[in-house]
C-alpha cells in the first residue's frame, strides 16, 4: 500500500495547498513551468512534503491506463485515503479535475496562508470559497493530524510570550524550539494524538495547547469558539462538517473538460 496513516497530514497539506493557489489543479506538483520559479519554491510551501509519494501512485496509473487521471485527482484522492486509514470519515469526493499548465512562485507566496493567519483572515479565505464558518474550523481541525515546525510558531514563545498557552505546554515548547538555528527542523506535535484523525485537537486547543496562533484564536474568539466546544464534545460532527468542507474545497476552481491538461508525468507539463 503507497498510502498509511503516517502519511496522511503530508498528504492532507498537500491537497489543501494545491486547492489554494489558483484551485485544485495540481500546480503543487510542477518542478518547471516555462523557466519560473513554481509553487514548490515559494517560502509558503516550506514543509510540503509526499510529492515522490503522488509520483509514484501516477507512474503505476500510468502503466495501466495513460493519462486518465490527472495529478490533480490523485492529490485530492490521495488526501481522502489518508484521513480514512488515520480513522477519520471516508468521503466520497468527484473526480474528473484537469492538470494546469503553470505553477507560479509569486501566486503561492500570495494566495498561501501565513503560519500565523488571523480569524478575521481565516474567515474570509473560507469564505471565498462558499466554505461555512463550521466547515472552516473543522478544516483547520486537520491539524489533528501532523507537526508543526518551530519556525511557524516560536515568536509566540518569545517574552513576554502568548498567555493563550497553558504554562506547562509553553514549557515544553521551549525545550523543544531552544536553539533557533535548528527551527527549520525541529518541531512539535499538533495534538496528543498526532497520526489519528480524531477530535483531539480540539479539545487541546481548549485547554491551551494550540500549536499555531490560528489554534489558539479559534479557541477563544466568539464567531468560532461555539463550534470548537461542539466538534470538541462531538466528534462525528466535527467528521460531518470535515467532510463537507473538505468536498466544497476540493472542487474549488477545478480545470474540467478541454481545460488544461492530464499530465504524463505530475513534475512536467505534456510536450
Amino acid at each position: 500500500m503507497l498510502i498509511d496513516p503516517s502519511s496522511a497530514a503530508a498528504l492532507l497539506r498537500l491537497a489543501f495547498h494545491d486547492c489554494q493557489v489558483d484551485g485544485c489543479d495540481g500546480s503543487v506538483m510542477l518542478s518547471y513551468s516555462n523557466g519560473s520559479l513554481t509553487e514548490t519554491e515559494s517560502d509558503m510551501n516550506f514543509g510540503v512534503r509526499k510529492l515522490d509519494l503522488i509520483d509514484g501512485i501516477k507512474r503505476s496509473l500510468e502503466r495501466i491506463c495513460r493519462q486518465t487521471v490527472s495529478c490533480a485527482d490523485i492529490i485530492q484522492l490521495a488526501a481522502r485515503d489518508g484521513v480514512h486509514l488515520a480513522g477519520g470519515p471516508y468521503i466520497e469526493i468527484l473526480t474528473g479535475r484537469r492538470d494546469s499548465k503553470l505553477s507560479r512562485k509569486e501566486r503561492a507566496d500570495k494566495q498561501l496562508p501565513a503560519a500565523d493567519i488571523s480569524v478575521d483572515k481565516f474567515i474570509k479565505l473560507f469564505q471565498q470559497k462558499n466554505i461555512t464558518l463550521q466547515e472552516g474550523v473543522a478544516l483547520i481541525g486537520a491539524h489533528t493530524l501532523g507537526i508543526g515546525h518551530c519556525r511557524n510558531f516560536e515568536k509566540r514563545l518569545q517574552p513576554p510570550g502568548d498567555p493563550t498557552l497553558s504554562t506547562s505546554f509553553k514549557l515544553t515548547l521551549l525545550v523543544i524550539c531552544s536553539d533557533p538555528f535548528l527551527s527549520n527542523v525541529t518541531f512539535a506535535t499538533n495534538d496528543a494524538t498526532t497520526f489519528a484523525f480524531d477530535n483531539r485537537y480540539f479539545t487541546d486547543i481548549l485547554n491551551g495547547r494550540g500549536l499555531l496562533k490560528i489554534d489558539s484564536e479559534i479557541s477563544s474568539d466568539q464567531r468560532t469558539k461555539p463550534y470548537v466546544l461542539g466538534f470538541a464534545s462531538d466528534q462525528q460532527q466535527f467528521f460531518n462538517s470535515f467532510t463537507s468542507g473538505f468536498l466544497k474545497l476540493s472542487n474549488h476552481k477545478v480545470l474540467l473538460g478541454k481545460e488544461g491538461e492530464i499530465r504524463k508525468d505530475c513534475r512536467f507539463v505534456n510536450n
